[in-house]
C-alpha cells in the first residue's frame, strides 16, 4: 500500500461513512478488503467533483487510476492502485469493474450533467454503484448469479437514493440528474441547475424516480430473503437503513425548499444489532 493511501487513512476515510457500522460487523478480511474498496471509490470521486481542477486535469487524473489497475492487474507496479492489491488477490476481483468505476467518474468530468436522458442514468447509476457491488459481493462470498442481482438492484437503489437525497448538493457544483424523460413530461426545460431545482414541478419527477428507487430496493430485498451464502450484514444494512431513508423523503416531498435528510447513525447501529441477532 502506498504511503499515499496508508491503512490508517483508509480506516479515517471509512470511519465517517454510513457504510461503517455495516462494513464493521464483517470477518477481518472482508472488512479490510471493503475498506480499501471505500478508499479507492472516494479517491477517483473526489477527483471528478474537484471544482479546482479543469475538465483536463481531472481526466488525466482518472486515467491515472486506471494505468495503476491496468498495470496492477499484468504484475507491474501497481502505483496507488497498490490500496487493492491484497482484496484483488484474496477474492478475485474484476478489473472491469474497477474501470467501470472510473468511467462513470469520467461522466461527471466530461460534462456537468444536467438532465440525463434515462438510459445515461442508467448507465451512470451502474458505473458509480452497481459495479462497486459487483466488486463488495465477491468479497461477500456470494455465488454469481445473486450476486450480480443483488449488485444490480442494490447499487441503483441505493445511487437513486442519494440522487433524490442531494439534489440541492448537486445542483450547487451544476448538476442535476433527474431524467430529461420526467423534466420534459411536466414540462420543465433543464436550462440552469438553478431553475430547476426552484421549479416546484420536480416534485412529481422525484417521486417518479423515487419509484423506480422503490421498486430496485424490493428486488433487492426478495434476494437477501432467500439467504443466499455470503455475509451479507452490510448489503442488508444498506438496504434497510436506505430504503428507510427513501421512505421518509416520499413523505416529505421534493418541494423547494428542501430540507436534506439523512441516515440516523444511532438508528444504523440498532439496526446492526437487530441483524446480527436474527443471523
Amino acid at each position: 500500500m502506498s504511503a499515499e493511501m496508508s491503512l490508517a487513512t483508509v480506516h479515517a476515510r471509512v470511519r465517517g461513512s454510513s457504510f461503517y457500522a455495516g462494513m464493521r460487523a464483517l470477518p477481518r478480511a472482508e472488512r479490510e478488503a471493503m475498506y480499501t474498496i471505500y478508499a479507492f471509490c472516494r479517491a477517483v470521486d473526489d477527483i471528478a467533483d474537484n471544482e479546482e481542477g479543469t475538465r483536463e486535469t481531472r481526466a488525466a487524473a482518472l486515467e491515472s487510476w486506471r494505468a495503476d489497475i491496468d498495470s496492477l492487474y499484468a504484475g507491474g507496479e501497481p502505483g496507488r492502485a497498490a490500496l487493492v492489491t491484497e482484496a484483488v488477490r484474496r477474492f478475485g476481483l474484476d478489473r472491469a469493474d474497477f474501470h467501470e468505476v472510473i468511467n462513470g467518474m469520467a461522466m461527471d468530468v466530461a460534462r456537468d450533467i444536467c438532465g440525463p436522458t434515462a438510459a445515461e442514468l442508467d448507465l451512470y447509476c451502474d458505473r458509480v454503484a452497481s459495479a462497486v457491488g459487483r466488486l463488495s459481493v465477491k468479497i461477500f462470498g456470494m455465488e454469481e448469479a445473486p450476486g450480480t442481482a443483488l449488485a444490480h438492484h442494490l447499487g441503483r437503489a441505493l445511487q437513486l437514493t442519494n440522487i433524490l437525497r442531494d439534489i440541492d448538493e448537486d445542483a450547487a457544483i451544476g448538476r442535476v440528474y433527474l431524467p430529461a424523460e420526467g423534466l420534459a413530461a411536466v414540462g420543465i426545460e433543464p436550462v440552469t441547475p438553478a431553475q430547476v431545482i426552484a421549479d416546484a414541478r420536480i416534485d412529481g419527477v422525484a417521486r417518479g424516480l423515487a419509484k423506480q428507487a422503490e421498486a430496485h430496493f424490493a428486488e433487492a430485498q426478495a434476494i437477501l430473503a432467500r439467504r443466499p451464502c455470503g455475509h451479507l450484514i452490510a448489503a442488508q444494512l444498506m438496504a434497510a437503513a436506505y430504503s428507510r431513508l427513501l421512505g421518509q423523503m416520499m413523505k416529505a416531498g421534493w418541494l423547494p425548499p428542501r430540507r436534506r435528510l439523512r441516515v440516523s447513525k444511532s438508528r444504523l447501529l440498532l439496526t446492526v444489532l437487530r441483524l446480527l441477532v436474527a443471523r
